[in-house]
């Protein structure tokens, strides 16, 4: 059946804030439909996250294994982290790469910005590529304790293939770094 709607736009017409949280808010709001009616959106507000995709000269990836408590288990991720107020996308790639593995890239290359939760929440996360490792500081956060994991690209595929990379911002780096390898993206 086709859909005599060309404008699908909601608009808001009054919002709430449920839950005001350190990372992350809930908003409820109400908002006027594209046929005139009246609903409400239950939605998470987020500041935003770079994932950076780490590529030693060799070939060899940098992943981290990080516990996720929301899961009660541990995770093999590409590093990333939230944007702060006022930062670019870059230089928090930049910041995150460094404060969580210790390493540094000469080269950085945006990949691609994807919506994860668009359901339920605004989050985005911009993909950088990054070559040129070399040895930094770290500088994690009081309350972030991590592996680093140096894997060659191959066994990180397994990995992923077999089940134990299944967190998707990683499972969705790698499938992109896979076609800028093969294909030349």
């Amino acid at each position: 059946m086709k859909n005599d709607i060309t404008d699908l736009t909601e608009t808001e017409l009054a919002s709430e804030t449920v839950f005001k949280g350190r990372l992350m808010h809930v908003k409820c709001d109400r908002v006027r439909l594209p046929d005139g009616c009246e609903s409400t959106r239950e939605y998470i507000v987020h500041p935003g996250a770079v994932v950076i995709i780490p590529v030693f000269d060799n070939g060899d990836l940098l992943l981290e294994r990080q516990h996720r408590y929301p899961l009660h288990r541990d995770f093999i991720e590409l590093p990333a982290g939230k944007i702060d107020p006022c930062e670019d996308d870059l230089s928090c790639a930049k910041r995150e790469l460094e404060e969580e593995t210790g390493y540094t890239a000469a080269e950085w290359r945006e990949v691609t910005t994807i919506y994860p939760c668009i359901g339920y929440s605004d989050e985005r996360l911009a993909f950088y590529l990054a070559r040129g490792l070399a040895p930094g500081n770290h500088g994690r956060d009081h309350d972030e304790f991590l592996e680093i994991l140096r894997v060659p690209f191959g066994e990180a595929m397994d990995w992923l293939r077999s089940g134990k990379i299944c967190e998707t911002k990683t499972v969705i780096g790698l499938f992109w770094l896979e076609k800028i390898l093969d294909q030349g993206w």
